[in-house]
């Protein structure tokens, strides 16, 4: 493996790193203290806004990172054609719901803290953040198999 590749995957596993434990806290942590009212307005919308960041900054580094990884370790039949490809197609994918989740859960809190709200926006995004964080070990998992080895 070329020193370009070790930094393109060590770079890549570190932001996928961040992305899935900052959406895992926030489902886990952040909303449900939102919920019950122990937060308020302004620095839950500080903690969405800098999730936000990284989610963006994340999902294009990693289709940045990725997409070179990809095209140095597998083929288009070996992408399409074999159980390693197939996980990197879902990882792909599930990097795609995981982003449109984040993005919509943050937009429903921000539209409530905007007019000064917390619990109802907080309530209305559990559900994304909660199937976001479903996503975010669905790749985890995605990863290990991937990094594990696969006996097929």
């Amino acid at each position: 493996m070329s020193v370009i590749d070790s930094v393109m995957a060590s770079a890549h596993l570190l932001f996928a790193g961040l992305w899935t434990g900052s959406v895992l806290f926030t489902a886990y942590a952040v909303l449900p203290t939102a919920v019950s009212g122990e937060v308020n307005a302004g620095p839950l919308g500080a903690i969405v806004g800098k999730l936000t960041i990284v989610s963006r900054a994340s999902a294009l580094f990693l289709l940045l990172s990725g997409g070179h990884l990809a095209g140095t370790r597998y083929t288009a039949e070996s992408l399409f054609g074999t159980p390693r490809g197939y996980l990197v197609l879902a990882m792909v994918a599930l990097w795609f719901v995981l982003a449109a989740l984040v993005e919509i859960g943050s937009s429903k809190l921000t539209d409530g803290l905007d007019q000064n709200k917390v619990r109802t926006p907080a309530h209305d995004a559990k559900p994304f953040f909660t199937a976001a964080a479903v996503v975010a070990l669905l790749l985890l998992v995605d990863a290990g198999l991937l990094l594990g080895g696969l006996p097929f």
